[in-house]
Formats: structure tokens, C-alpha cells, sequence
């Protein structure tokens, strides 16, 4: 249901649909009828004119508004509008509930017709339920407080249908889980409790049992949820939605239990899977939930659903959902630098070179920031941890410079559509980086030494505030396109796994994470590349401990959580990185704005 691409305002619209109508061209008003409503659907003058149209076409105006095709959203409210005045309410209500499924802040169905008690009257219990249930469908759940005023009538329907069919099972039920979506909790515990009494049956007891769920009453709501079951054993989302209810009030062995139970029915069942992997994860935290159940999305595409469980699982959680922030006192001054003015920009000395990537952000976003640094101890940070590793950097004195042409600007304009400091999980992350496949090998190395500067959105510019998380995001997506550059090419032969490798193995930087994280990336896509990709992981983490024994190494927290983010990884490098986060956790910016958006991308 696509928008319309009209920008005059309603009254003008109004305006042209009379000229129209006045020349007797019915159809060219029906068309600024129907993007008056899409502006202004409660506007009494719109439904005078839709009116004046119908009675002048003679036949109620019903077919001046076809949906054909991705139907305008102001036709689709049109043709409801009319249908109830011809009679069909029902027909009418169901494209009222297409266009709040299209725009549900909007409120489509505030008219007369709707709330009236007659209509209720008019239309069959079973009718009116599934138009509830419709509604349910068609909105989020619960809705978000901003949408709910444009569903009061929907509810104000619901109302009038319990009061005249006091003991229909079902409309009590749908009118329940709608109530229970706009926040109207105790009113859907009502309806639900008399649906149940009126005619007992599995729905209604779901039905009472998420009411119950919502207002907090979790013993009342499990024992709900269990006379559904006794209603039907063979339906396994109840099972499920037991296992997740009592997770969610920290009772994770019988969580598990009740799983386990469903999966002894049917193995395969899509919620049931779903819900074990997290509830799984979320006993022991070991990845390897988290892969498996990615390698069950993967082999299930046709599921009926979409699930949010590996989502809710990797949300907020290191490298899983989001890139790390990045340590080090060269970081803290700019952070410090960039969000206070009374700081000023002092000295940072060092007692090793920083990564080349913090120093290059340095320069750019406080060049006044001074850098010394007192000492290179052994091994040389400046030096690729293997021979015949690509360079990115070059060393200049006390500087560092590219040693890579910049990107092209269209590079640099698609990846500024892309990055983003979280994911949904990386498998999302993957996908959502095919959009950087097309761009050239040059330009892929170019974005790591030459990050454009962030676009100027909201988030944009709460990510000005750290110059190093944006940089940090750009060199993350980089290599994400990286996984995506010639991928006709077998893998192990392939130019994107050396460049991958040559990254991993060169000077210890920011870019060491990003294309470890591509590395990881590819194992949770491809079973295939797993074993060599936790070697990879087990080397380069081995190798920066043993070199954190004799200097510092900044990146060595961030290659942990790396290492943990990683499937099929060894026991053994498993408790070295779990050792290694425990005695450097992920640092959380200083910065209230910075500090938002961490706590917002933990929640998305």
C-alpha cells in the first residue's frame, strides 16, 4: 500500500475534487478525494465531499476507488468508507484495518460508523472477532503509547460487540488480546476470564494467559497456559510460550524443561527450536546455541514466522550485536577532547606506539592533541605480527600515514549508507554488507585508512561525539564488503580470505578486530570455513597474549570477546579469552549523549 506522491494540502485537494465534480469528471475528484483522506481522514470535510461524490456517481461511489494493484492508501480508506454507507460494513472494516496495518499511528477508523453501538449490532460475533483478531495482527505487540489513541475505536467496537454478544467465547477473547495491546490490561483480564467461562477452549486460555503475563501475574498465567495444553497437547507455541514465561521470571531449569518436552514431540518444531537455543545461551552463554540456531535459520527458510530469539540473544552483547568501543589513553584524551570544552587538548604520552588507527583519528578529529611517545618496547607494534602481511600504515617520524590511496567518493558514499555501530546478529550483518559488493578491492583497503566523515543524521552525530566508534564502524562494514568481494572465487583460494588474513596478521590496529570479526563473520555463514577460522582465532589471540606478557597490547580485550564471538572454538582458548575479558571488561563512554546510544543499541 504505497504512499502517494501528492503534496497539496487537504483543504486544496478538496478544492480541485469540486472543480472536478462540478466538470463532471468523477474519477479525477475521486483522486483528490482519496489524498484529502490520506492527510486528514477525520476531517469532516473530506467525508462531506466523499459523500456529495457518491451520491453525484449515482451507484454509492463504490467503483471509483478499485484496488487494483498496491492500492493508494487514501482509495483503500475511500472505498470503506463507502462500502459501510452501502451497507457492507464488514467489507468496509476490513480495508480500515489494511490501512492501520499500513500506518497504524494514523487514525483511520475514528468515524462515526465505527463506534456507533448499532454497528455492533449489525455484524455477526464470529465477523467482528476476526476483524479483532485482524487488528491484532496488523499492529505491534504491545503498541507503542504514541499509536494507541488512533485504535480507540477499534477497542470501542470491541466494547460494543461485548456488550451486546456478552457470552461469545471468541469475540471476548479477541477483544481481550486487543485490550491487552493498547495497555488496557485489566479490562483484557475481564473479557478473557469470561471468554474462558462462557466456552473453555485452548485459544481462550492463551488468551488469559498473556492478559494475566502482562499485568505481572505470572503464577495465574502459567496455570493458563497449562489448561491450554490440556486443551491441546499437540500444540508446541504453548509450550513454548511457557518455557519463555518462566525464563523470563528466572526459572530457567523448568524453562528448559518444558522445551525439551516439545522437542520430544517434534524435533524440528520452528518455536520450539527457537526458544531452546536462546534459553540454552542464556544458561551457559557458550556461542555455540547461538550458531546452531543460526545454521537451523539458515536450513529453514521457509519458517512461518519470523523469530526475534537470535536477535534478542546477541543484542547489546560484544562483536555479537555491536562493535566494541575501542581503549587506550589515546582514546580516552579524544573522547575527552571531543565532548569537553574545559579539558582542553594536552599531551598524551605513551610508553608504546598506539595503534596506527587511533593516532590517524587523533590527528583528524583534535590535530592540537599531542602525542609522545617515550619508548618502543618488544616486539615493535609498528611491525606486522607475520611476515608478508599487507600495510595499510606507514610510519612517518611520530606519525602515521596511508599507505593506500583513499576511496572513490561513491565508495565513500555507500558505506556511510551502511555503517552502524550494532547488527541484529551477525549473520544479519553479512547480509545487510552485500550492499558494499560491488565496490573494488582499492577502494574496500582505502575506506580502513581513509574513514569519510559520518553522514549528518541523528545518529551521525551522536557518533561525532567519539570519533573512534564511527571509525571503528567504517572499518567493521569495510571488511564486512570485503566478505562479499568475488565471491565466485572458492573460498580458500579466494582474494577475499588472503586480504582477510593479511589484515589479521598486520601491525596490531583497529583493523586487526574488523577483519577478525569478517573471519568470524563468514564461520557463522558458512560451516565450511569453521575449523579454519577458529585456528585463525585460537593463533591471533595466543599471539597477543603472549606479546601482552612484555608490553601492552590495546586490542587484546576486543580479540577476546572476538574469540568468544566465534564458533567452533576450542575449550582452551575459550577460558583464555573468557580470562582476558574478565580482567579488561568492554569500557562504556564517558559521554551522556554516547552513553544513550549504548544503552539504546542494547535494547534494539
Amino acid at each position: 500500500m504505497p504512499e502517494d506522491d501528492r503534496s497539496l494540502p487537504a483543504a486544496e485537494e478538496l478544492a480541485l475534487a469540486r472543480l472536478a465534480m462540478d466538470d463532471g469528471d468523477l474519477r479525477h475528484a475521486a483522486g483528490h478525494v482519496a489524498a484529502a483522506l490520506a492527510q486528514a481522514p477525520t476531517l469532516p470535510e473530506v467525508h462531506e465531499t466523499l459523500a456529495r461524490l457518491a451520491a453525484a456517481d449515482g451507484t454509492g461511489g463504490v467503483d471509483l476507488f478499485p484496488l487494483q494493484g498496491h492500492a493508494f492508501v487514501g482509495a483503500v480508506v475511500a472505498r470503506a468508507h463507502l462500502l459501510a454507507a452501502a451497507g457492507r460494513p464488514a467489507e468496509g472494516l476490513d480495508l480500515l484495518v489494511a490501512a492501520t496495518g499500513h500506518a497504524p499511528g494514523t487514525g483511520w477508523a475514528a468515524v462515526p460508523w465505527v463506534t456507533t453501538p448499532q454497528l455492533a449490532e449489525r455484524l455477526e460475533p464470529d465477523r467482528t472477532a476476526r476483524i479483532l483478531m485482524q487488528v491484532c495482527a496488523a499492529v505491534s505487540d504491545p503498541v507503542p503509547r504514541a499509536d494507541r489513541a488512533a485504535l480507540t475505536p477499534y477497542l470501542a467496537l470491541a466494547r460494543n460487540a461485548v456488550t451486546v454478544h456478552p457470552e461469545h467465547g471468541l469475540l471476548l477473547g479477541a477483544a481481550s488480546a486487543l485490550a491487552r495491546r493498547v495497555g488496557e490490561v485489566d479490562l483484557a483480564i475481564r473479557w478473557a476470564a469470561r471468554g474462558v467461562r462462557a466456552e473453555p477452549s485452548k485459544i481462550g486460555e492463551v488468551w488469559l494467559g498473556y492478559a494475566y503475563r502482562s499485568a505481572g501475574r505470572t503464577r495465574e498465567a502459567l496455570a493458563a497456559l497449562g489448561r491450554a495444553v490440556a486443551h491441546d497437547p499437540d500444540d508446541l507455541t504453548v509450550y513454548a510460550d511457557i518455557a519463555g514465561t518462566l525464563a523470563d521470571n528466572g526459572r530457567l531449569d523448568e524453562a528448559l524443561e518444558w522445551i525439551e518436552r516439545a522437542l520430544a514431540r517434534d524435533p524440528s518444531f520452528e518455536c520450539a527450536v527457537h526458544t531452546a537455543h536462546r534459553l540454552r545461551h542464556q544458561r551457559d552463554g557458550d556461542v555455540a546455541h547461538l550458531v546452531a540456531l543460526a545454521d537451523f535459520v539458515r536450513e529453514h527458510p521457509d519458517d512461518t514466522h519470523e523469530h526475534g530469539d537470535l536477535a534478542e540473544s546477541c543484542r547489546g552483547r560484544p562483536w555479537l550485536g555491536q562493535v566494541t568501543p575501542a581503549t587506550g589513553p589515546v582514546v580516552e584524551a579524544l573522547r575527552l577532547a571531543v565532548t569537553d570544552e574545559r579539558a582542553g587538548l594536552g599531551t598524551v604520552r605513551l610508553d608504546s606506539p598506539a595503534p596506527p588507527s587511533a593516532l590517524r583519528t587523533a590527528a583528524t578529529a583534535a590535530p592540537g592533541l599531542r602525542i609522545e611517545v617515550t619508548g618502543v618496547p618488544e616486539p615493535d607494534p609498528r611491525e606486522p605480527r607475520r611476515t608478508g602481511a599487507r600495510q595499510l600504515w606507514r610510519h612517518d617520524g611520530a606519525t602515521v600515514v596511508p599507505a593506500v590511496p583513499a576511496p572513490s567518493a561513491e565508495a565513500a558514499a555507500r558505506l556511510r549508507q551502511l555503517a552502524h555501530p550494532a547488527w541484529p546478529h551477525p549473520p544479519a550483518a553479512y547480509d545487510t554488507a552485500v550492499g558494499l559488493a560491488t565496490l573494488e578491492l582499492d577502494d574496500l583497503l582505502g575506506l580502513l585508512a581513509h574513514p569519510p566523515e559520518a553522514p549528518p543524521t541523528a545518529l551521525g552525530r551522536v557518533l561525532g561525539q567519539d570519533p573512534s566508534l564511527w571509525v571503528r564502524c567504517v572499518q567493521v562494514w569495510a571488511c564486512l564488503g570485503l566478505l562479499h568481494h568475488r565471491t565466485d572465487e572458492p573460498w580458500a583460494e579466494s582474494t577475499r580470505r588472503q586480504v582477510l588474513l593479511d589484515l589479521v596478521w598486520g601491525v596490531e590496529d583497529w583493523v586487526t578486530e574488523a577483519a577478525l570479526f569478517a573471519l568470524v563473520t563468514a564461520a557463522w555463514v558458512d560451516p565450511a570455513v569453521r575449523p579454519e577460522v577458529a585456528r585463525v582465532v585460537t593463533e591471533r589471540l595466543a599471539d597477543a597474549a603472549a606479546v601482552a606478557r612484555t608490553r601492552p597490547v590495546p586490542i587484546a580485550p576486543s580479540l577476546a570477546h572476538l574469540s568468544l564471538a566465534s564458533p567452533a572454538l576450542d575449550p582452551q582458548t575459550a577460558a583464555l579469552a573468557a580470562t582476558l575479558t574478565a580482567t579488561r571488561p568492554v569500557p562504556r563512554p564517558r559521554s551522556s549523549r554516547l552513553g544513550r546510544l549504548w544503552r539504546l543499541l542494547r535494547r534494539r
